[in-house]
């Protein structure tokens, strides 16, 4: 299975690397690849990292002003014209998505996908990683939209939270063998 991770490029402390590190090998045991922004710097390192170290390939899609930092011996690097262009390849090349810890740019690709699923462009599983409850808020903000009809699907349809890596690679192993 192709997956994409949307995550940041920030150098994080241990609470958020390690379980993106034990995703990543998970991901990699399990003989699957990542599809990731491709730059070789901070989290994004550390899962490219740890799918390559355990057996699993690289997709990367960089962007022209973040080339510089994309990572070479990837087994696929596209580079993209613009930030658009790139979500747009991340999704078209994956077959599900989990959304780790980042910025607005990560916030930006979680929404949407989330968009997409809402109005049935996508059916791709979608996970939000909440490691040490970083999208707490934004979960409680998500089950308000669900609570007050702001969405037109339950909210369990568009995205499973889950607390740990393993809980999150299974979720998509069993959404996509359902598929």
């Amino acid at each position: 299975m192709n997956i994409c991770v949307f995550l940041s490029a920030a150098d994080l402390d241990d609470r958020y690397t390690r379980p993106a590190r034990e995703f990543a090998e998970l991901l990699g045991k399990g003989g699957h690849t990542l599809v990731w922004g491709g730059s070789d710097v901070g989290l994004m390192k550390v899962v490219a990292d740890g799918v390559q170290e355990a057996g699993g390939r690289l997709v990367g899609v960089s962007v022209d002003f973040l080339a510089a930092k994309a990572r070479t011996g990837a087994d696929e690097m596209v580079v993209a014209r613009d930030l658009s262009e790139r979500k747009a390849l991340l999704l078209a090349k994956a077959d599900a998505v989990v959304v780790m810890v980042g910025g607005t740019g990560t916030l930006d690709e979680a929404t949407e996908i989330l968009e997409l699923k809402k109005h049935g462009k996508t059916e791709k599983p979608v996970v939000l990683l909440n490691t040490a409850g970083f999208y707490d808020g934004l979960k409680e903000q998500f089950r308000r939209m669900d609570a007050e009809g702001f969405l037109p699907r339950p909210l369990t349809d568009l995205v499973f939270f889950a607390e740990e890596p393993v809980g999150a690679l299974a979720y998509l192993e069993e959404s996509f063998g359902t598929r």
